[in-house]
């Protein structure tokens, strides 16, 4: 008995046993309230570990999955959605905050009618409004969301939306807790939900410093299985190559976003795990269609031609990505292989003379200065960009903007040409096209082409009411053929998505949506 007592005792220690986690990352978050913001690295420092949504997408299965909800029900036809919450989940108790009650629907008509009701308290105190309920015309499909009892709660539609359950993945759609709102409020202190976050997920925030650090603690109350490390540090490093030497030297124990030429040489470093899968995403140059002479479709024809993306493709990625021809990624279902605008200076030049335009024009080219997944090295894609396009006698300045800086400005639309990519959340085509090609979407500032055409705009909004995946998928093929033939981008890349792992590091899952989740990773 004395034995099996012990054995036990070790056992337990062993298991109970955690370390903390270092992860460098590559960017400062805009910050906490997600809802506010479209940047992934705010998602990843927000809605990925400090909350969850009521539902999630499995990567690995291409499935739904209970989360804050245990169950759903969708009624026949197709104009509400039943939750039925979990028991027992408690939202992170801190300094500022402890939790008199668990989850509750309160907290989810709470987070939702924030968004969509125009007079809710809470409103207007997103400063940057809500860019994806505002994408995705919330407002507009929601017709109520209700508490039917404190577990239960129902949205209702004002007509179908075959992607709806798949929204309700994203990071936007993560779940506050209504106590904390309605205790900021009454103090008027709503700006602290930006900074000092309340969520149910698997961290706490501690703190937060802007370009150095963000630390969490693993939840004591997670209703989920327990995170595998007590602390989680984001080492914000916006240069991928000290990303590398922090990895190799013990300062971080995973570095995100590494730059090709790195996951090429830790292929060969026996002290650096790569871990590697096709990303859901696609790099591109917009062109604001908003400003002249990106207006004429010529134009934008012409540059497509000009610009070397198989000289692009070696330099920036070196063989850690595939050439994009439209939108979104070959293993989306509608996807149709589109033919690419091949280089040619003289159809480019060509097509600048037939639009008016024959010695050229001056315009502007934006960059990020630190490289990412979509972009593993700005500034020489931009100049790769720049003596194209001045061989066809369009002279471009290249603008290096900080990110927080350059995603505000390129959603009030301030841009002429620049370098973006987007990640999907989930594997619907929807995805991409409603965030980037819908009407709606240019106000809301994530249609970076700025571009709204009602026929286009007509096929992505019928798609979504038809359940019949077939059918929807004859739209999507024609919206990709409008994108393809408008020029509306210069479609760049399907990068490999990459992380850097030290060896002691287990656990740890790559996304292909570049969602991050190191609950499940363990320290060695």
């Amino acid at each position: 008995m004395r034995l099996i007592s012990s054995l036990f005792v070790l056992l337990w220690a062993v298991t109970v046993e955690a370390k903390p986690l270092t992860v460098c990352t590559e960017a400062s978050p805009d910050g906490f309230d997600v809802v506010q913001y479209n940047s992934l690295t705010t998602t990843n420092a927000s809605a990925d570990v400090l909350f969850n949504r009521l539902i999630d997408y499995d990567a690995a299965t291409g499935k739904l999955v209970p989360s804050l909800a245990e169950k759903w029900e969708i009624s026949p036809d197709g104009l509400s959605y039943t939750f039925t919450l979990k028991k027992n989940v408690v939202f992170h108790s801190t300094d500022y905050f402890k939790p008199t009650r668990s989850l509750n629907a309160d907290d989810v008509v709470f987070t939702f009618n924030r968004m969509l009701d125009s007079n809710h308290p809470w409103h207007k105190s997103a400063a940057n409004g809500y860019p994806h309920a505002q994408t995705f015309q919330l407002p507009k499909h929601i017709k109520a969301v209700k508490k039917i009892d404190a577990q239960t709660v129902r949205f209702e539609l004002n007509a179908p939306e075959a992607t709806f359950s798949a929204l309700l993945t994203m990071g936007f759609a993560s779940i506050y807790s209504a106590e904390y709102a309605n205790q900021l409020l009454a103090v008027g202190k709503t700006g602290d939900l930006n900074t000092k976050p309340i969520g149910t997920g698997p961290f706490v925030l501690k703190s937060y410093q802007k370009d150095s650090t963000i630390r969490f603690d693993a939840s004591p109350n997670y209703f989920g299985n327990a995170a595998k490390i007590d602390k989680l540090i984001y080492a914000i490093t916006p240069d991928a190559t000290i990303r590398v030497q922090k990895l190799k030297a013990g300062e971080c124990q995973i570095a995100l976003s590494p730059k090709p030429q790195d996951v090429l040489a830790a292929r060969q470093d026996k002290s650096i795990q790569v871990i590697e899968t096709p990303a859901f995403s696609t790099a591109f140059i917009a062109f604001n269609s908003q400003h002249k002479p990106f207006d004429n479709v010529k134009v934008r024809q012409a540059l497509n031609y000009a610009f070397d993306k198989k000289a692009y493709l070696k330099q920036v990625f070196d063989g850690t990505a595939t050439a994009a021809d439209g939108p979104y990624p070959p293993n989306t279902w509608s996807y149709i292989n589109l033919e690419d605008y091949k280089y040619d200076p003289t159809k480019a030049k060509q097509l600048l003379a037939e639009a008016g335009f024959p010695n050229g024009f001056s315009t502007t080219i934006w960059i990020r200065p630190a490289g990412s997944t979509l972009n593993p090295n700005p500034r020489a894609g931009g100049e790769l960009l720049q003596a194209d396009l001045a061989k066809i006698g369009v002279k471009a300045e290249l603008k290096m903007i900080e990110w927080g800086e350059l995603i505000k400005r390129a959603k009030a639309g301030e841009h002429d040409l620049l370098f973006m990519g987007w990640s999907g959340d989930n594997g619907d085509p929807d995805n991409f096209l409603t965030p980037q090609f819908a009407c709606s979407s240019v106000e809301s500032g994530l249609n970076f082409a700025r571009y709204c055409d009602p026929q286009l705009d007509k096929l992505i909004t019928n798609g979504k009411k038809i359940a019949d995946q077939a059918a929807r998928a004859r739209l999507y093929e024609t919206a990709q053929k409008i994108i393809h033939d408008q020029a509306l981008w210069i479609p760049l890349a399907h990068p490999i998505a990459a992380v850097l792992t030290k060896p002691n590091i287990s656990g740890y899952k790559i996304n292909p949506f570049s969602r991050q989740d190191f609950s499940n990773v363990i320290v060695k």
